[in-house]
Parts: structure tokens; C-alpha cells; sequence
């Protein structure tokens, strides 16, 4: 199979749909079609199930679209380590992030970036902390930036910033008017956190064990899969929750939420990188920009 072949497929898989993909490729539809039919007939395996107008991915496609995302970032770290020589005036540079790294942190970054390596396109991954370490562990991304510990030998991990949590409620909920509100309170209402593997859902945790809190006596009444269906769920009148104070300060000023009092730690943003893989200048630049120090 070659390069082009991969690149097609992920194009289409990631969309679920052959003329964006086209388009997104810049190749005529037939083109794209064929690429796939013929990964599909020298492999002997089926890629998509076309139902109706509209295609998914089989249970193949959808291992196969892993490994293949992975094959095209090596490719395009070993084209940056190349196109250095040149001064970083062109290349592809993959990033991953948290989901509250991404949204409310990461972005100013990656705009300074743009504007002094306007020729270096920036590829940026979203998903929780434990998926953004897998994605820095697979070569997917060469940098990975989070808000949770990580314990893996393969991977470096260093402070890069530093964030406030909050512990917040809606403005009906009975907290907004009881002051102050302590650590054995929590125990007292419903809560709406994030994921299990999400920086946001460890940190919280580990807060709690430092002040003898029972984390898994909370009453949690939802786990949702965002920052922003957490924050919605509790403006909405959901319990509690714990979130980044970037994620909640609109709605603080809005009226919509109320910052109950409870004193967290401040919790670190960290980047990770591969302990053996090769560290380009393109990488070391953007982390020049977010900390020139």
C-alpha cells in the first residue's frame, strides 16, 4: 500500500463520506473511490459498509484507521525532520490536548505559533488525558499537553502551567446561599463530573483524597463526556461539579453559577514527550512560545 492509499482512506473515514473527502483531498470523487476499492481488493478486507447513500466504517475499517493515522504522523515527522533544514519554513506538526487544555488554553498558543511559522501546519487532537498520553506513546502526536498525572516509563513529562479548579453550582441550588460551604458538605448533594480519564475527573479526585474526602462516596448523578455538558448540566440545576476556572468564569459573571468557596489546589498543566523519539525544532519552537523562559 502506499502513502497516497492511506491518506485517502483516513480522509474518508474520519469524514464518513466520499465527496467531502474528495474535496478535502482536492481529487475527483472516482479517484478517491478507487484508492479505497483497491486497499480493499489487494487486502482481501472490507473498509466500509455502504449503506445507502452514506458509508460506515466495519469493525476492520475502524483497526485499521488507527494504525493508519499513526503510519501517516511518522511519515509527516520524518518529512519535518527534513524540512528543518530549511528553517522551519514548512512541515506538519502534531499536537494533542485535553479537552479544557484545547478549549481554554492551548488555543492563544497555537495562534502566536501560526503567526511566526506560518509555513509549519499545526495538527491538533482532542480527547481526555489518558488518550492524548496513548496518542504521545503511538507517535500519533509529538507533543501532548495535559492536566492529569501521568505514570508511564516511556514518556517525559514536564510542568508548563498552572490552572485553578473550581468547585461551582447553579444559582438555585441551596449551596449559592450557605456559607461557607466545607469539604464535608460534599457529601450532600448530587454531582455531575467528567469522565473516568479525564485530567479534570483525576485531579478532582486527588484533591479530595488530600482533605480525607471518600471521592467514591460522592453521589454521582452524571459523567458526561465534555466540559461543556458538564457546565450545562449544573446551570441547568444538576448538583455540583468541579471544572477549571476558565471553563466557568462566563458563567460565574452571567449569574448562571455560583463559586461555593471550597478551596482547591492549583493543579499543572503538563506537555509529554517521547523519552525516545526524536524531538524537532518545529516542537521545540511552540514550546519556546509558551514558555520563552
Amino acid at each position: 500500500m502506499t502513502l497516497e492509499q492511506l491518506r485517502v482512506f483516513v480522509a474518508v473515514a474520519e469524514r464518513q463520506h466520499v465527496t467531502r473527502a474528495a474535496e478535502a483531498l482536492n481529487l475527483a470523487q472516482s479517484a478517491v473511490s478507487a484508492h479505497v476499492a483497491a486497499l480493499e481488493a489487494r487486502h482481501g478486507a472490507k473498509l466500509f459498509h455502504r449503506v445507502g447513500r452514506g458509508i460506515e466504517l466495519t469493525e476492520t475499517g475502524r483497526l485499521f484507521l488507527k494504525e493508519a493515522q499513526t503510519v501517516l504522523a511518522r511519515a509527516e515527522a520524518a518529512e519535518l525532520v527534513l524540512s528543518e533544514l530549511g528553517g522551519l519554513k514548512r512541515g506538519t506538526l502534531a499536537v494533542a490536548a485535553s479537552q479544557t487544555i484545547a478549549s481554554y488554553w492551548l488555543a492563544r498558543h497555537l495562534v502566536a505559533y501560526r503567526r511566526a511559522y506560518p509555513g509549519v501546519e499545526v495538527k491538533l487532537i482532542i480527547g481526555n488525558t489518558s488518550q492524548v498520553a496513548g496518542f504521545v506513546r503511538d507517535g500519533t502526536s509529538e507533543l501532548g499537553f495535559v492536566e492529569g498525572h501521568i505514570e508511564d516509563p516511556s514518556l517525559a513529562s514536564e510542568t508548563i502551567a498552572r490552572d485553578q479548579m473550581m468547585v461551582v453550582v447553579g444559582h438555585e441550588h441551596p449551596w449559592s446561599k450557605q456559607q461557607p460551604v466545607t469539604f464535608d458538605d460534599l457529601h450532600d448533594t448530587d454531582w455531575v463530573l467528567r469522565e473516568p480519564g479525564s485530567g479534570t475527573r483525576s485531579e478532582f479526585e486527588e484533591a479530595l483524597r488530600a482533605k480525607k474526602v471518600d471521592f467514591t462516596k460522592l453521589r454521582i448523578a452524571l459523567e458526561l463526556p465534555s466540559n461543556e455538558a458538564v457546565r450545562s448540566a449544573v446551570e441547568a440545576g444538576m448538583g455540583a461539579t468541579a471544572l477549571s476556572a476558565s471553563v466557568v468564569a462566563a458563567g460565574i459573571e452571567a449569574g448562571l453559577l455560583y463559586d461555593v468557596g471550597v478551596q482547591l489546589p492549583d493543579r499543572e498543566f503538563h506537555v509529554l514527550r517521547h523519552n525516545e523519539r526524536y524531538q524537532s525544532q518545529a516542537g521545540q519552537a511552540l514550546l519556546g512560545i509558551i514558555d520563552p523562559h
